[in-house]
């Protein structure tokens, strides 16, 4: 009897079509980020569109605005993800070969880095066209857990950002040389290696469970009202719920070495903190600070 899970064989390509010598094969991985972004979008309408959910100024901007804030936001995500892949996992690969760093299409995106560049692309656009910072970032926040829920799915589809190897019956198989490649102390009787499926932990904490939570607070509790409360909670929810999970995740390959197995980046004798952990530390103290200003506030 197996005491782990078989992965599911589903393609990372939705289905594959050749005409006239072309292969058309859309991704899962590009269809979550597309309909992640389309569910954030009505989110966001949804919730400019009830002004008595904000405070007596009104929404952060009309619905026309949020059309073109989503083409600036695409951009910080791809943008400020590959340049965050490229510095903070391979500096070292992409300085001895810079214009690899170009290579978008071969994959390496980091959540951090796309979140900077949405950061720096909402400044940029609410600065422009003169719109509430706060506002804007509290409609995003409540927009953003469906593309974070199905962009871990997607992960999970794709056999990657896989967990450390574990015994337990929830373990998934993944497949490939690389998940396979277990501790000799992991391996299940039957010398197959089953890990976290950590792609579906980061999805339930940061999609389902963050998502629902700033949902209720903002189209069931006024928290709209109170500016920065919703994007306070959803940062330190974030930063949690992603250092939680990186204790089931495997680290990068370039961090593991043989007397560093668990790549920690920041080593306390046997403990410390994953890149991961460090990366999102600063996240849970600026929602921290943005919380309490928030609370601060009085609401209108």
């Amino acid at each position: 009897m197996e005491h782990y899970i078989t992965f599911p064989n589903v393609s990372p390509d939705i289905f594959s079509v050749t005409l006239f010598g072309f292969t058309i094969a859309p991704k899962w991985y590009a269809m979550a980020y597309i309909t992640g972004i389309i569910i954030g979008w009505f989110i966001a309408t949804q919730a400019v569109k009830r002004v008595q959910l904000w405070d007596k100024d009104g929404p952060a901007m009309q619905r026309e605005n949020i059309e073109d804030l989503v083409t600036w936001i695409v951009l910080g995500v791809v943008l400020g993800g590959r340049l965050g892949y490229v510095l903070f996992y391979k500096p070292d690969v992409y300085l001895a070969d810079p214009i690899s760093a170009l290579k978008i299409w071969e994959g390496g995106m980091a959540f951090h880095g796309g979140l900077a560049g949405v950061l720096v692309a909402v400044i940029l656009y609410c600065r422009k066209y003169k719109f509430d910072l706060w506002k804007t970032a509290d409609m995003l926040a409540i927009a953003t857990a469906p593309g974070l829920l199905l962009g871990r799915i997607a992960n999970f589809i794709n056999a990657e950002l896989w967990g450390r190897a574990t015994l337990s019956p929830w373990g998934v198989a993944f497949p490939g040389i690389a998940a396979q490649d277990c501790p000799i102390d992991m391996y299940h009787p039957d010398g197959i290696c089953a890990r976290y499926p950590s792609q579906l932990y980061e999805a339930g904490l940061e999609g389902l469970l963050l998502g629902t939570l700033v949902l209720i607070m903002a189209f069931g509790f006024g928290a709209l009202k109170r500016k920065g409360l919703v994007t306070g909670v959803f940062f330190i929810g974030y930063g949690f719920a992603r250092m939680f999970v990186e204790y089931f995740r495997q680290a990068d390959e370039q961090f593991i070495t043989s007397d560093n197995p668990l790549g920690l980046v920041i080593r306390l004798g046997d403990t410390g903190l994953s890149m991961g952990q460090l990366l999102s530390l600063p996240m849970v103290i600026f929602g921290i600070v943005v919380l309490i200003m928030a609370l601060k506030r009085n609401a209108a």
